[in-house]
């Protein structure tokens, strides 16, 4: 019977045991299914709170007390984006005016800027040459203003020297002019021409005080205009010798987070400003020297004077070409006679033709192609805000500014492509280049 009894008692034991090992079994099964109960409803309101994010809130109705539920939806959206237009308008505003303000010093950096554009290559190719930069930039300096002073010599003096001969046709033009509104169709008698001609006199007698204070004014404007010359001398002096260290520290006043992007923005903007001067330059000369010799052929006094005003003038685009036509007609009119004049027109609006639709597109190519609509009206706005200079700038700052925000479009792209995380998995096997050397090329 011990035995029987001992082996009922083993037997009772393990017995107990299996029966607990099963209850912790029960219980980690059960704090498991727990366990998962929980993830799922957390997983559940997270979605919850995701989707009411990215849903407008709902209207309430009129009347339940909160001011904001009683404006539509997009009529929020529309104040939103009102109040930042408003900022930006106003932030433009002042820039505007604090730009008026130092107008002078403004211009003259620019000009120094297109100065530079336009003599930049030629400081390239002297230190290419073996010569030192300071020597370089030298030559070219002195080289380019003596240029640009003996042009602007030889226009006054070609003007002071037919302006005799000029003032003579002028009267001449006028009686021609008296003879043939008397015997023309429209009736026009020699009193009532006496009267034209009473009446401004009149107009100059009583506003002498206004045209002497203009004079005044004119003599404020030769002034200023001296200054405005200076500074661009030397703005371009020191922008040829040194403007790689002043881009450098243009840079370093920006973001560091905006330096990679303006960095590259910055050669291209400059080769597009480089691309227009020179461009530029070379098809106001073609136009300057075809016109001109129309003109001189066709016995027009001034041909030369009129052919450097054409040059000067087609570095404000369309508005340019248009006015210096203008003045090279009326100047055939009044000394040559109306055939004269027609056949000068002819020749301006040839040569024009040629300008807009081979020499533009074939020198100055896609790289600062800007809409004859953008030309215009950048042209007009620039002599609204700062007269001549502001138009003869316009075009340019429109072409830099298409050139650097197109740049800048282009690397935050590039910049949002690259911050994404690669290919892994399956989908690295479907892009892998076909010639990626294998585990046993690598040497694994």
């Amino acid at each position: 019977m011990s035995e029987k009894r001992q082996w009922g008692a083993g037997f009772a034991a393990e017995l107990a045991k299996l029966a607990g090992r099963l209850e912790e079994a029960r219980l980690a099964a059960r704090a498991a299914a727990e366990a998962e109960a929980k993830a799922e409803e957390k997983a559940e309101i997270a979605l919850r709170s995701a989707a009411a994010a990215s849903t407008p809130p709902p209207r309430r109705p009129a009347g339940s007390g909160d001011p904001v539920a009683a404006v539509p939806f997009g009529m929020r959206v529309a104040g939103e984006v009102g109040w930042r237009l408003l900022v930006l308008a106003g932030t433009v505003w002042v820039l505007m005016q604090v730009i008026g303000t130092i107008q002078l010093v403004v211009l003259a950096f620019v000009a120094a800027l297109l100065i530079t554009a336009l003599l930049q290559p030629f400081v390239a190719r002297l230190k290419r040459a073996g010569l030192s930069r300071g020597l370089a930039t030298a030559i070219t300096f002195i080289g380019g203003f003596v240029v640009m002073g003996l042009v602007g010599w030889f226009v006054v003096w070609q003007v002071m020297a037919n302006i005799d001969n000029l003032s003579n046709s002028l009267q001449d033009g006028v009686t021609e002019l008296k003879h043939w509104l008397l015997n023309s169709p429209f009736h026009v008698t020699e009193d009532q021409i006496n009267q034209i001609a009473k009446n401004l006199q009149d107009a100059i007698g009583s506003n002498t005080k206004a045209l002497t204070d203009a004079g005044l004014q004119g003599v404020t404007v030769v002034v200023e205009f001296l200054t405005g010359i200076l500074l661009a001398m030397f703005s371009t002096l020191f922008l040829l010798y040194d403007g790689g260290n002043i881009w450098n520290w243009v840079l370093r006043l920006f973001p560091a987070a905006a330096r990679d992007g303006l960095s590259g923005a910055g050669p291209r903007a400059w080769r597009t400003l480089t691309l227009y001067v020179r461009g530029t330059v070379i098809v106001a000369l073609i136009d300057a020297t075809f016109i001109g010799i129309g003109i001189f052929f066709l016995g027009v006094p001034m041909a030369v004077p009129l052919a450097v005003i054409i040059f000067l003038a087609a570095f404000v685009p369309l508005v340019g070409a248009v006015a210096s036509g203008v003045i090279a007609v009326i100047v055939a009119l009044v000394t040559e006679g109306p055939v004269v004049a027609l056949l000068v027109l002819a020749v301006v609006l040839a040569v024009q033709q040629i300008e807009g639709h081979i020499l533009q597109p074939f020198i100055l190519g896609r790289a600062v192609r800007v809409h004859p609509l953008g030309v215009i009206l950048s042209v007009a706005a620039g002599s609204l805000i700062a007269g001549i200079g502001g138009a003869v700038v316009a075009v340019p700052l429109v072409a830099v500014t298409n050139t650097v925000v197109g740049y800048l479009r282009a690397h935050a792209r590039e910049a949002e492509l690259s911050a994404e995380p690669g290919p892994h998995g399956a989908t690295a096997a479907e892009v892998a280049p076909v010639d990626a050397p294998g585990p046993q090329e690598n040497g694994a």
